[in-house]
């Protein structure tokens, strides 16, 4: 990638950053009414989008990533970006050629008997071209993009530049978003994506999973000649989800086809292991034989182990009350950022869990749901990525669901395949939780109605405490909006000085803005120092 080029890419994305920095900061400072934030992020998401697309190549994936970011960016922003589509025109025929003949080491002919040269698919990290090996067998060969990896490195340059400003200099909502934790998840996850090795490997475990399930086709895979930038598989053809006709042309109906598709995904979803992180129309497929065909395993979330065994606790936590071990588990799974305190986070559950839905009808439920938003929002929660992932895997497989078969159905059919699925666990924490879930209505019968009655006072006695405990925070926080309004207008003064060559203004201009600075950053020390240690000075105050 030459260095124009990057400079080029770099500036579109920087100057983009710094217009949404500064409009941002101006509805601050002015304090415009919710209305006018959804507009404004409405048109950041737009803009943002424009962008993407222009660029195109690896921005595209990372506003993908973004797009199921729902816990950490807003609505309307999502909203813009969420039917990202990552395809983007193929590469040069030669440039793919010089690949393929750099990793294989010589002419294709010596792998291939024929290669058709015009691409199949074509997204921002890979292509993909069918061929025919020696013996005739057609292939499907994913070929990563040319100068991908000096784009990458231009595009994560860029957006740690984007993440130092806004964590230096622009006022972030406080509390959940961490953007130097999103962008460490974003890259990982990219980097990951990157290495076809890797993903050869996460086909391989797929196999495996599903070697004795004869409802499931996974395409080999040809070790030999895949490489961490060429992936060669087996040539599959399926019917997509989304082809009415072609479904309605298999020998069962769609709601048996529903239940195939659970029976693949749900097992994926509760147990340890990889599973499926973007099951779309394209990935996902139906063989005129009725068997579920995955593809493309680029993008996969792993429930490890661990994970698995907090999670089940921390379920358990939930339904017995032990909320203490709840918000362990919730810090063990990653769910809690390090400055979270975990008594609030303790009495923050236990109000939300201590009032039964049946219960709600006397009660205004907006301004409940706008209470119990301002104090989660308040508190340092980011969801891990490996999570966002599973949520995604399941959203998209849900739509593809509600399209084959009824809601009723689709209830009655998950039950029947979750039901067959406890029967091979045997007797674990899973049946615990699954008698829990039908003892509802006796729960709800004895469950005690004065608690729900007091919930209203303790969602503002709650809120109260948050409020005292965030009141320095808050005066340090408009003395540093005042310094950096005060360095602008000193800004704003140089320039005048310099366009009129008016030393005095100049001079002065100066004075200001370096006294501003100064202050500026005492005060962003200070910040920073009491958002760490906030908690335990202010502990035997509160």
């Amino acid at each position: 990638m030459k260095s124009r080029s990057k400079l080029k890419r770099m500036s579109k994305v920087l100057s983009m950053a710094f217009v949404i920095f500064i409009q941002i900061y101006w509805y601050k400072v002015r304090k415009k009414p919710e209305a006018d934030w959804e507009k404004l992020w409405k048109k950041i998401g737009g803009r943002f989008r424009k962008t993407l697309f222009e660029l195109e190549g690896l921005l595209i994936k990372i506003g993908q990533l973004l797009s199921i970011r729902a816990d950490l960016l807003p609505n309307e922003f999502i909203r813009q970006i969420q039917d990202l589509t990552d395809q983007v025109p193929p590469s040069e025929w030669e440039e793919i050629e010089g690949i393929l003949k750099a990793e294989w080491g010589g002419p294709l002919d010596h792998s291939l008997l024929s290669i058709d040269k015009k691409a199949v698919a074509s997204a921002s990290i890979g292509e993909v071209y069918k061929g025919i090996l020696k013996d005739g067998q057609p292939v499907a060969i994913k070929v990563q993009r040319p100068n991908i990896q000096s784009i990458i490195k231009t595009d994560f340059r860029t957006l740690s530049i984007i993440i130092w400003f806004a964590h230096n200099f622009v006022p972030m909502p406080k509390g959940f978003i961490n953007l130097k934790l999103l962008f460490k998840e974003l890259k990982e996850v990219i980097v990951r994506e990157l290495d076809f090795s890797q993903e050869k490997n996460s086909l391989l475990f797929f196999q495996e999973r599903f070697k004795d399930v004869d409802g499931v086709k996974i395409p080999d895979v040809y070790s030999e000649l895949s490489t961490s930038k060429v992936l060669v598989m087996e040539w599959v053809e399926g019917i997509k989800l989304t082809d009415e006709e072609g479904v309605s042309q298999l020998e069962f109906n769609q709601r048996e086809l529903a239940e195939r598709l659970i029976e693949v995904f749900l097992p994926q979803w509760l147990e340890p292991g990889m599973f499926h992180a973007d099951p779309h129309s394209g990935n996902v497929l139906v063989s005129k034989e009725g068997k579920i065909i995955l593809l493309d395993f680029g993008m996969v979330g792993e429930i490890s182990k661990k994970d698995s065994i907090y999670f089940q606790t921390l379920i358990e936590g939930l339904l017995s009350k032990n909320y203490p071990k709840a918000v362990e588990c919730l810090t063990h799974l990653g769910f809690l950022l390090p400055e979270a305190e975990p008594r609030t986070m303790e009495k923050i559950l236990a109000e939300l869990l201590s009032f039964q839905p049946a219960q709600l009808k006397e009660m205004d439920l907006i301004a409940l749901k706008l209470e119990i938003n301002d104090i989660i929002q308040a508190l340092p929660i980011q969801v891990p990525t490996r999570f966002v992932f599973l949520g995604r895997s399941f959203i998209t497989m849900e739509g593809m669901l509600r399209n084959l078969a009824s809601e009723d159905d689709l209830i009655t059919v998950l039950k029947k395949v979750f039901m067959g699925w406890l029967s091979k666990q045997g007797n674990n924490k899973w049946s615990f939780i699954w008698f829990w879930l039908q003892s509802q209505p006796l729960f709800k019968t004895v469950h005690s109605f004065t608690e729900f009655l007091k919930l209203p006072q303790k969602l503002e006695n709650i809120k109260e405490i948050e409020q005292r405990r965030h009141f320095q925070f808050s005066i340090f926080e408009n003395h540093k909006k005042q310094l950096f309004q005060l360095t602008l207008l000193g800004f704003i003064g140089m320039g005048t000085g310099i366009y009129t060559s008016h030393q005095l203004i100049l001079q002065l201009s100066v004075g200001v803005s370096v006294f501003s600075c100064i202050g500026y950053f005492i005060y962003s020390f200070k910040l920073k120092k009491w958002m760490k240690y906030m908690h335990e000075k202010r502990r035997g105050k509160i």
